[in-house]
């Protein structure tokens, strides 16, 4: 038997292999979706150690594991039949969709091992499958959900426009995600005592939701982009930023 259609099948670029990964994708998206009840019929729990594979050319395939060991691909979860009548049809399928995610990953990046993709080959690899909805997500309809609540949450922001921006500018910095739950807080209850928390290190001004901010990484203040003439082009280049004040000191011993 023909193990997930290594064989005949050997993707050596990142090009490749991620060719190879959507099309092993796209077999156990149709065994979950279009033909799913061939697939629930043929995942008999009386029956052995099950496996759902994927193949590269869109197809999928119920069968027992490869006989040799170690295999010649990684393996998908085994016995996936044994549980289809013990818990509901759908969360069944929701639980071989998650390891069916688990599977194509470890198929891309064992081609990746052996074909000694370096670190920017993997990186790479990795955001081209990353860019997919995962199968669990087309299965159970989650990244239509996702996708539904960006939308709405991106309307509600429109009193803010630039402060998408300002906390975007802001990703590099080790308080960015505490900035951006700081003014959400001010915008639900104005009498929480965080005023102290955004003053302008420099002005001392309180912090407007159009203006672009920035926190030194040494004294952990927040000071207007104006205030110590950074803008938000400039802060995406800065790996660690220290305030006037902080600059000026020298290191302790």
């Amino acid at each position: 038997m023909d193990s997930g259609g290594g064989g005949h099948c050997n993707p050596r670029t990142v090009e490749e292999v991620f060719r190879d990964f959507k099309g092993r994708r796209a077999g156990l998206i149709k065994a979950l979706t279009t033909d799913v009840e061939e697939f629930y019929q043929q995942c008999d729990p009386e029956k052995e150690n099950l496996c759902l594979y994927g193949f590269p050319g869109e197809q999928w395939e119920v069968n027992l594991p490869a006989e040799e060991v170690p295999p010649e691909l990684p393996e998908p979860a085994l016995g996936i039949n044994f549980a289809r009548d013990g818990m509901q049809e759908k969360d069944w399928l929701s639980l071989v969709a998650v390891h069916s995610d688990a599977w194509l990953l470890a198929v891309s990046f064992y081609f990746g091992a052996r074909f000694g993709f370096d670190k920017a080959d993997r990186k790479r690899l990795f955001n081209m499958i990353n860019d997919l909805p995962t199968v669990f997500e087309v299965v159970t309809g989650v990244g239509k959900k996702q996708s539904k609540e960006k939308s709405s949450n991106h309307s509600s922001t429109k009193s803010k426009p630039n402060s998408k921006v300002t906390s975007e500018s802001q990703t590099k910095y080790s308080k960015a995600t505490l900035q951006k739950e700081e003014v959400e807080g001010m915008d639900e209850d104005e009498d929480e005592d965080e005023h102290g928390e955004t003053l302008c290190g420099a002005c001392g001004e309180n912090y407007g939701t159009d203006e672009f901010w920035i926190c030194c990484d040494i004294c952990e203040k927040w000071f207007h982009g104006k205030c110590v003439k950074i803008t938000p082009a400039r802060a995406e280049h800065i790996k660690q930023y220290k305030c006037p004040s902080c600059s000026g000191k020298r290191a302790r011993p």
